[in-house]
């Protein structure tokens, strides 16, 4: 059997840098793919995180995943405009530091999905509550967006597989973002945790209704975070794939040299929670580096802080997993629990069973 289906992992997840310029409208080139989601952060100022889709619609519809804050059409600070076929295009407004800001460094990270489904569940089958979104089984992602109902229901997610990592948002209201992810205690859908907030895991059975996802559903419970009736909900999900995608655990040990976390493939990005104590969320990617392996800048998730660079070797990313390199709580408490998502830049084993050649 094949060790991985994705050869080339950057035309479905790939990170772009660049720099503001204060131009009222600019179009960016070079990501490789047209991106159904794009999530990104202005790393100069201290300002929000930005989360943009094609099932939501683009223009003019930003999320905020570091804070609770419902779907902002207003944009004061400038927006995106297109999702492109091998970018994306902005609009300047307000002094610009969503997007734009003049000499400000910015970062974004994007998926491919890609196919359009509808699901009316009492004519499928699958799942009790109507959903629509994109999808693409290959890389294992999927937006979906539904109307909240209130009370325990069953949502298609559209991959072929089980969803390992899926983030919720209310659009309407100012409600937290729940994350499910499979690697988070032994009965991850008995939890909850947030995006939002550096929260250590605590046991809920109202966002997952205390029900694992399958193949097909993903189930959501009566919280108003996830399921509130009568409003416009949106989902993200992941499903690992072999050589591509990672999604798991890992216990710290203290040390400066820390534990080895095999993916199966270099990673391109990577996200990091202590899940046992309060602790942020870090994300860092193969763009944003200093000099050497370990120099990987970060901007933690559940906060508006301007990217942090100045700390020592946090991780290494190397052929065929990380590596963390501090004793920092956020990545390496001593006993500390941590959950991760992790992106490949090149799979360790190509589909040909050939190490290290896959382009």
């Amino acid at each position: 059997m094949a060790f991985t289906t994705i050869d080339v992992p950057h035309i479905y997840f790939n990170t772009l840098v660049w720099t503001g310029n204060n131009a009222s409208s600019r179009a960016f080139t070079g990501l490789g793919f047209q991106a159904n989601m794009m999530w990104s952060k202005n790393r100069t100022s201290g300002h929000q995180h930005n989360l943009v889709d094609t099932v939501r619609g683009v223009d003019s519809r930003l999320l905020t995943p570091s804070d609770n804050n419902d779907e902002d059409t207003t944009c004061t600070h400038g927006h995106f405009d297109s999702l492109d076929n091998d970018g994306f295009t902005i609009t300047s407004a307000g002094g610009s530091y969503n997007v734009n800001r003049n000499d400000n460094a910015f970062v974004g990270w994007f998926w491919k999905a890609g196919t359009s489904f509808t699901n009316d569940a009492s004519s499928t089958g699958i799942g009790s509550i109507d959903s629509t979104g994109s999808v693409n089984t290959t890389s294992g992602f999927s937006i979906v967006s539904w109307t909240g109902t209130g009370s325990a229901g069953t949502i298609k997610h559209g991959l072929s597989s089980a969803p390992s990592w899926i983030m919720i948002k209310n659009r309407d209201s100012d409600e937290a973002w729940p994350v499910y992810h499979v690697g988070n205690t032994s009965a991850p859908a008995t939890e909850q945790i947030y995006l939002n907030l550096n929260n250590a895991t605590a046991d809920s059975a109202s966002q997952w209704n205390d029900t694992a996802p399958t193949s097909s559903v993903f189930t959501v419970g009566s919280s108003t975070e996830s399921n509130k009736s009568s409003s416009p909900m949106i989902a993200y999900c992941w499903s690992e794939i072999k050589g591509y995608s990672k999604f798991g655990g890992y216990t710290g040990n203290g040390n400066a040299n820390g534990p080895f976390i095999y993916t199966g493939f270099k990673p391109a990005f990577l996200m990091l929670k202590r899940t046992d104590s309060a602790d942020s969320w870090l994300m860092s990617d193969n763009k944003r580096t200093g000099v050497g392996n370990g120099q990987n800048y970060n901007v933690l998730a559940d906060a508006v802080d301007n990217e942090d660079g100045g700390v020592g070797d946090r991780h290494d990313f190397l052929s065929n997993g990380f590596a963390l390199k501090n004793a920092w709580s956020r990545i390496n408490a001593d006993g500390g629990t941590y959950i991760y998502m992790a992106f490949a830049e090149e799979p360790f084993v190509s589909s040909t069973g050939i190490p290290g050649t896959a382009r």
